[in-house]
């Protein structure tokens, strides 16, 4: 019989590697599109990023180290899926924004995020979902507070599930009970 302290030794594996599969899963889909992972990411950063990130908060978002985050922006840049300007509150910082390929191709890959999102939740009760939800935002919360990471564009953004299974915009958090 397991333990309650081996079980708990399962969470950590077990919740990076769904973040990883569900990752994967999203890049095979997108990859007819020319995005690799590190390409849809960046993107899908910028585009639901309060406003315009620094090349910093990018960097922390997507886990990697600033100057591989350079190398990565240069590729996106000379690519025309991002644009890169002086900061206004500091000219030795970089803002990226979105460019014209990546503004036309965001909604292609939000739709196929969708599509997995539903195809993996579809069957999991609302009321499972809000309990993970929340659980998964508490650890989150703890972690970036003694890390120091919390910052205005949280890789966890604060999300609010309703009794009938819908985010704060009304969206459905997935299709059936």
């Amino acid at each position: 019989m397991a333990s309650a302290k081996s079980n708990l030794e399962a969470f950590g594996p077990l919740l990076h590697g769904t973040a990883r599969a569900w990752r994967l899963k999203l890049d095979e889909r997108l990859k007819p599109m020319g995005l690799s992972q590190a390409k849809w990411r960046t993107l899908l950063h910028l585009s639901v990023a309060r406003g315009p990130l620094t090349q910093s908060e990018i960097a922390a978002l997507l886990g990697i180290e600033e100057p591989t985050l350079v190398i990565l922006l240069h590729r996106l840049e000379d690519d025309g899926w991002v644009t890169r300007r002086n900061a206004a509150h500091d000219r030795r910082c970089k803002t990226v924004h979105l460019g014209r390929r990546a503004q036309r191709v965001i909604s292609q890959i939000s739709a196929e995020a969708f599509r997995l999102r539903h195809e993996l939740l579809d069957d999991i009760p609302v009321s499972e979902l809000r309990t993970c939800m929340r659980v998964l935002a508490k650890i989150c919360g703890k972690a970036e507070r003694r890390n120091g990471t919390s910052h205005r564009n949280s890789a966890a953004p604060h999300v609010h599930v309703g009794r009938d299974g819908r985010n704060e915009n009304g969206n459905p958090i997935r299709t059936k009970n």
